[in-house]
């Protein structure tokens, strides 16, 4: 075991435009080979995508954060399961998930249902975002499916809740 002692949880700064923690985390997964500027500006479109709409003359009445915080809400989930070794078996032991480990998975699946729309329809990855968290605020796409998945998966796994530990 180790005895360094407990660690502390690193507190990420809020974005510049919107101050929020919630966008912050989404640009620093969105992140890739530590390109932040190109992360922000790919969720900030998204973001503005969000209001505007389809048409230029509709506007939502909602503010980007608002959509962006249902969406991630709509995908945080409750139950999970993980493997527990009993007896030389490995069971899949459903155990609810941490608040912080909710919102990490949340975004997780959302930037991976992303990542996975398809490149003929939606060009650029900020469209594909917003396309996803559009249908992650109505409670449709793919990363909702994932959810209700993992939600299934530890609904049938019910009977072993006894070997939680």
């Amino acid at each position: 075991m180790s005895r360094i002692g407990k660690i502390k949880k690193r507190i990420v700064a809020p974005d510049p435009l919107y101050q929020s923690r919630l966008v912050a985390h989404l640009i620093n997964r969105v992140m890739l080979s530590g390109k932040k500027t190109v992360a922000q500006n790919q969720v900030y479109k998204a973001l503005e995508a969000l209001v505007k709409g389809k048409n230029k003359d509709e506007v939502k009445e909602a503010g980007p954060l608002e959509i962006l915080s249902t969406a991630l809400e709509n995908l945080k989930p409750v139950m999970e399961v993980r493997p527990r070794r009993i007896g030389g078996a490995a069971y899949q032991v459903p155990v609810s998930v941490r608040a912080d480990r909710r919102e990490a998975l949340a975004i997780r699946w959302l930037i991976q249902a992303a990542h996975k729309k398809s490149n003929k329809e939606y060009r650029e990855f900020w469209q594909k975002l917003a396309a996803e968290i559009q249908d992650a605020y109505n409670n449709t796409g793919t990363a909702i499916k994932k959810k209700q998945d993992v939600h299934k998966m530890a609904e049938a796994n019910k009977a072993f809740a006894h070997f939680r530990w």
